[in-house]
């Protein structure tokens, strides 16, 4: 399963079907996007059109549209499913932000998760078994909403059986609040954390010094070899550039070295393909982890979410709002994941830490946050995978909609957390893929957060809906 490859597929087919020269309209099926496609055909600017819509257009739309083509300008329309952001392989996103109220979904968040989820599955030509979380009332809404389309299109699910059905596994957020509030270690995970990782691209434009052809750069393994195997290539790098520099050049010690290094010799630009634009994105990430000491912060968050020491925990957390150096954004976390561990203990140190929070002036409406973000932290997505691969994960825990359930290992499985979901948990399913033979996951989620995407989620479900997280901002709900 490879959503990329399903999306680059369809794109592929829509560009031979239209032949040479012509100009292809992809569409979202939204009502306004119908209507004004009715307008144009009413008064047409072309002489032939080929449409083709992201999901499933339902036959009342169909004939609108026919009824507007009085010019018989149209030569074909169709549904190629690609209602949904492919992010990597085995990643896809929906790109909403704020999807519920509470414990209840905002109605257009529900029917637009519906309609992306199901376009995922046409994609992969998957009709699969669905289980979700039954703490959750959300993951069971969405779970009959999906059921209910793959009920009523049978004829476009229909698909060729396979000896083990697919499955759909539905998530909430609020199962795990704990890694969206953790600095993350791995490139992909950084980058989106301290950057910014919006449909891949990277806003890179307030970075001191940056060059004009690096203020927004792309990330994408598909059209970046580098990128593709960042792991390996990192750890070489240095060593390549040293083998490279001219004579008399000093020797290269740090990122910091080889990124001045590529802006004093552009011809090792050209010579080095992409590799200036991930030294730039390095030398970057490696700025800010020092300025704002992440390091050491990461070293108390990890003390919050795995050790059981109460006594370490709270005095490395007052340590460190003690620090000006903080940002608000690391204080929130930091007493966040605290109380998520110890609200409860009987020497709870909440309250001073909330006090704390005060007197370094952050805004009160972001010290509720904390207050709201209390959740039962549940398996993490590891976890439940490991149980449901090995055939342990629970039915009382997580039901199967319907009567009919799985009797062998599960072979194809599509997760979707509804909330978000996390480039580490997208890492995780990564791993999973390539240490378990004949299995093949796929994570999506309706967004894919960083802590601030995530704070901005949790002040949303919570009615605050106007508020930013500490250092963020809005994001748009679609593309």
């Amino acid at each position: 399963m490879n959503v990329t490859l399903a999306v680059k597929q369809y794109i592929s087919k829509m560009i031979e079907s239209s032949g040479p020269g012509m100009k292809v309209l992809l569409m979202d099926r939204e009502t306004e996007n119908v209507e004004h496609l009715i307008q144009e055909l009413r008064r047409p600017k072309y002489s032939v059109y080929f449409i083709y819509f992201s999901n499933v257009i339902s036959k009342s739309e169909i004939k609108a549209l026919a009824e507007a083509d009085e010019q018989e300008v149209v030569a074909e329309v169709q549904e190629f499913y690609g209602d949904f952001i492919a992010v990597n392989p085995h990643l896809f996103s929906l790109n909403l932000q704020g999807v519920s109220r509470g414990r209840s979904w905002d109605p257009s968040m529900l029917s637009r998760c519906t309609q992306g989820l199901t376009s995922v599955l046409l994609a992969l030509k998957k009709c699969p078994m669905i289980r979700y979380q039954l703490s959750s009332d959300i993951s069971k809404r969405l779970a009959e909403s999906v059921k209910q389309i793959i009920t009523k299109e049978y004829e476009l699910f229909d698909f060729r059986k396979t000896e083990v059905p697919p499955l759909l596994l539905i998530l909430d957020r609020s199962d795990d609040a704990i890694t969206p509030l953790l600095n993350q270690w791995t490139y992909q995970a950084m980058v989106h954390e301290l950057l910014g990782l919006n449909n891949n691209r990277i806003d890179l434009s307030r970075v001191p010094g940056i060059s004009k052809d690096l203020r927004e750069v792309v990330l994408s393994a598909e059209n970046d070899e580098f990128y593709a195997n960042i792991g390996t290539n990192i750890k070489n790098l240095m060593e390549d550039f040293q083998k490279k520099r001219p004579k008399g050049q000093q020797k290269l010690e740090s990122i910091t070295d080889m990124k001045a290094f590529v802006d004093n010799y552009p011809q090792f630009k050209k010579m080095s393909g992409t590799v200036s634009k991930h030294v730039t994105v390095v030398g970057e990430l490696s700025r800010l982890v020092s300025e704002r000491q992440l390091m050491e912060v990461s070293e108390a968050e990890q003390e919050l979410a795995c050790q059981n020491d109460h006594s370490s925990a709270q005095q490395s957390v007052r340590r460190l709002l003690q620090n000006p150096r903080l940002t608000e954004l690391d204080a929130v976390r930091l007493v966040m994941l605290y109380a998520l561990r110890y609200e409860r203990h009987s020497s709870s140190i909440l309250p001073a830490l909330m006090d704390e929070l005060s007197r370094r002036g952050v805004s009160e409406r972001h010290r509720r946050g904390v207050e709201n973000v209390y959740t039962q932290h549940q398996p993490l997505l590891h976890d439940t995978l490991d149980q449901l691969i090995k055939g342990r994960l629970k039915d009382s825990q997580f039901p199967y909609l319907g009567a009919s359930s799985l009797r062998d290992r599960p072979q194809d499985i599509i997760v979707f957390v509804i909330g978000g979901t996390m480039y580490e948990e997208a890492l995780t399913v990564y791993n999973l893929n390539r240490s378990t033979p004949g299995v093949r996951i796929v994570l999506g989620g309706s967004n894919i957060h960083n802590t601030k995407s995530f704070l901005e989620e949790v002040m949303s479900a919570t009615g605050h809906v106007g508020d930013r997280a500490p250092g963020g901002s809005r994001h748009g709900s679609r593309r």
